[in-house]
């Protein structure tokens, strides 16, 4: 599908309470950005790629390491630019300190002439539903919906 992304939720348990992992994206764009600005990890879908596929290699990119567990899918939304954004939730875990983003190069400052690099990624945290549902993306706020709800129904 054109105009479409993949990424993966992230979610490990401690004890009784679930916890996502989130990143922040890079660049100057979202430097002071903070609730709201938040997203899964995701990325483009390739025209030889199916959702799955992009999401565990988007993921690597903008984290550094390839997710192992089995993915479980979440369905799919739109957002607010009308872009396309599936989701699979994958229990897992990632130490953040090892956190080692690509890079994406942009004129920066605005018509000064100077290319600079950026991490695509500058930051991943995990947080609980109840803070994650603060931080993330309005337009993902239902994957966060759909994971409580496949982990309710899920035997643990």
């Amino acid at each position: 599908m054109r105009n479409s992304s993949s990424g993966i939720l992230m979610y490990r348990r401690e004890g009784e309470e679930v916890l996502v992992l989130l990143v922040h994206p890079g660049g100057p764009f979202w430097k002071r950005k903070d609730e709201g600005a938040w997203s899964i990890p995701k990325g483009e879908v390739g025209p030889d790629e199916d959702g799955e596929t992009a999401a565990r290699r988007e993921f690597a990119e903008e984290l550094g390491k390839v997710p192992t567990g089995a993915p479980r899918p979440l369905g799919k939304l739109r957002q607010k630019g009308g872009k396309w954004v599936e989701a699979f939730a994958v229990e897992g875990d990632f130490n953040v300190d090892e956190l080692k983003s690509n890079m994406f190069t942009m004129e920066w400052p605005p018509r000064s002439g100077r290319s600079q690099s950026f991490p695509e990624v500058d930051h991943a945290e995990w947080f609980s539903l109840k803070g994650a549902r603060i931080k993330i993306l309005a337009s993902q706020l239902p994957f966060l919906d759909r994971l409580e709800e496949l982990l309710s129904s899920a035997p643990r």
